[in-house]
Order: structure tokens, then C-alpha cells, then sequence
């Protein structure tokens, strides 16, 4: 580089239009949901396509908040940076998915309307990403199963009948793919690190464990759109242990979380971990509606 502006000097370095060349997405940023049809289409029932976009939006929304909270926390600067930039590729596939809630359903209803004006029992987030962050590796753990599941979900979404639903999935691969990249990298570097680090990371994923099976618990409104999560389970787990396998680590063998009469994150029923985040995110907005800045 020959000019203190780094931006400037990707620029001029590149021969691609802009710099595009040095970046690996590219700097134009093109909406994905720009030009498509935001009709609900015929056969599919708009308070179902709604209910679904719910669960995936509050999904992104939750774990982008707890991928904030390691800002000032991580162990070096450089993971604060990736952390907080994972944190946001999710935020931005909950404000679309949370927009299309509001259309489909035809309430109208805004992203900032069901970010920050629902209940507790009105999210509909699988509990694994509601859980506290606990330690660093217990982080990595979660991530790298949450990326992984939620990567192959969107590969099978990018075709389905909800163009909306189809162009935001397509668009979320990529990114989850990074995502999932960043996890892996951490999970050998800790499995194959020191004795110490290996016992840690294997504690992260025992302590995540109990909290996969709900990713494959299909919900009625699910089979409705057409989705069948149960269907990602065995292909999941083979990829999640072969990465394990790579880090000298093991697969854990425990039990599910229990659930509530047979309800959990899905339906509303959460831990005593969502609370406190829902108040900490939400509280701006609440104590001063209608701002802007």
C-alpha cells in the first residue's frame, strides 16, 4: 500500500471496479430483497409463513445480542472484532426476516415493533441461543453447531415457495459458512491446543449438547411452510463429529433438555436466560418510545 488511507489503497491496488477484488463479498452490498415479490404466494397460509419467519428472525436476533456481549470480553481484540461482526450478519437476517413476519401476517407490524415491543413468551427462539455465553469455548461450541444447522436449513430454503424467504436464505449461506469456518478453526485450535484447552472445550460442548435436539424438533407451523427440520439431523451430526474428531474431541452422549409439557423455545417456553437479555435489549426503546437517532 502506498497511501495511509487503507480504503483508498485497496481501491487503487485493485483492477476490479471499486476494489471489489480485495474484498471477499465484494463492497456493493445490493439488497436481496430488491425487485422481489413480496405477495404471500397462493397455497401458502400467511399467519404460518409469518409464525416461521418469527422463529428464524428471533433465532438471528437472540444469539447476535449474546455475540455483542463479548465486546471488551473476548480473549484478544481481533476476536472482539469477528465476534461483533458474526453478531451483526445475524442482525441484518433478523431485521429481514422480521419484516416479512409483519407482511405476511398483515399486521403491518415493523422489525423495531417485534424486536422491541414483544414479550418474552412472544419470541419464538430455540433455546440454545438464549443461553448465557458462559466461557469462550462455550461460545465456539454453540456457534459452530448453530452455524452449521442454521447453513444447511438456508442451503434447502434458497428454493422454497416464499421468494422473500428463499432471497434472504440464499443471501445468509455465505455469511453462515464464515461463520461456521470461524467456529471450526477455534474448536481444533482448542481441541488440539494444550491439555487444559481441550478440557475446556470439551466442558463447552457437553454444557451446549442437551441443547441440540430442539434445532431438529420439527414444530407444526414448520411442517406447514414445508419444512422439516428432523430431516438435517443425521447429515449434521456426522459433519459436527467429524470436526470433533479432527480436534481429539468427542461427541457428547447426554440427554435433551427437558421441556414443558411438552413446549420449549418454539412455543414460547424459555429459560430464565432470556429474561435479562430481552430487558437489556429492549430497555432504550421502552424508556423512550418513538426516538429516533
Amino acid at each position: 500500500m502506498t497511501d495511509d488511507h487503507v480504503y483508498l489503497s485497496l481501491s487503487e491496488a485493485s483492477d476490479e471496479p471499486e476494489g471489489e477484488g480485495r474484498w471477499a463479498y465484494g463492497t456493493g452490498f445490493a439488497d436481496p430483497l430488491l425487485g422481489v415479490d413480496t405477495a404471500v404466494p397462493p397455497g401458502l397460509d400467511g399467519a404460518d409463513l409469518a409464525a416461521y419467519c418469527l422463529m428464524l428472525g428471533d433465532d438471528a436476533l437472540v444469539l447476535a445480542q449474546r455475540l455483542t456481549e463479548w465486546c471488551t470480553r473476548a480473549p484478544e481484540l481481533e476476536e472482539e472484532v469477528a465476534l461483533a461482526n458474526l453478531g451483526l450478519d445475524l442482525l441484518g437476517q433478523a431485521r429481514q426476516l422480521l419484516t416479512r413476519a409483519g407482511q405476511a401476517d398483515g399486521s403491518g407490524r415493523t422489525e423495531d415493533d417485534l424486536a422491541y415491543w414483544r414479550e418474552e413468551h412472544d419470541f419464538r427462539n430455540v433455546r440454545l441461543v438464549e443461553a448465557e455465553n458462559g466461557d469462550f469455548a462455550f461460545s465456539v461450541a454453540r456457534l459452530l453447531v448453530f452455524a452449521t444447522a442454521r447453513g444447511a436449513l438456508y442451503e434447502a430454503l434458497a428454493t422454497h415457495r416464499d421468494p422473500v424467504l428463499a432471497a434472504v436464505a440464499a443471501r445468509g449461506v455465505k455469511e453462515l459458512a464464515y461463520h461456521r469456518e470461524y467456529a471450526t478453526a477455534w474448536t481444533l485450535r482448542l481441541g488440539d491446543g494444550t491439555p487444559y484447552s481441550a478440557l475446556r472445550m470439551q466442558a463447552g460442548l457437553d454444557a451446549v449438547w442437551p441443547l441440540v435436539e430442539e434445532l431438529f424438533t420439527a414444530h407444526p407451523v414448520e411442517l406447514r411452510v414445508g419444512v422439516d427440520p428432523a430431516g438435517l439431523r443425521e447429515p449434521l451430526l456426522r459433519s459436527l463429529a467429524a470436526v470433533l474428531a479432527e480436534a481429539g474431541l468427542t461427541v457428547p452422549e447426554v440427554a435433551g433438555l427437558a421441556t414443558v409439557g411438552g413446549r420449549a423455545g418454539r412455543d414460547g417456553v424459555h429459560t430464565e436466560a432470556l429474561g435479562p437479555l430481552l430487558a437489556e435489549f429492549q430497555v432504550v426503546a421502552r424508556a423512550h418510545p418513538g426516538a429516533t437517532w
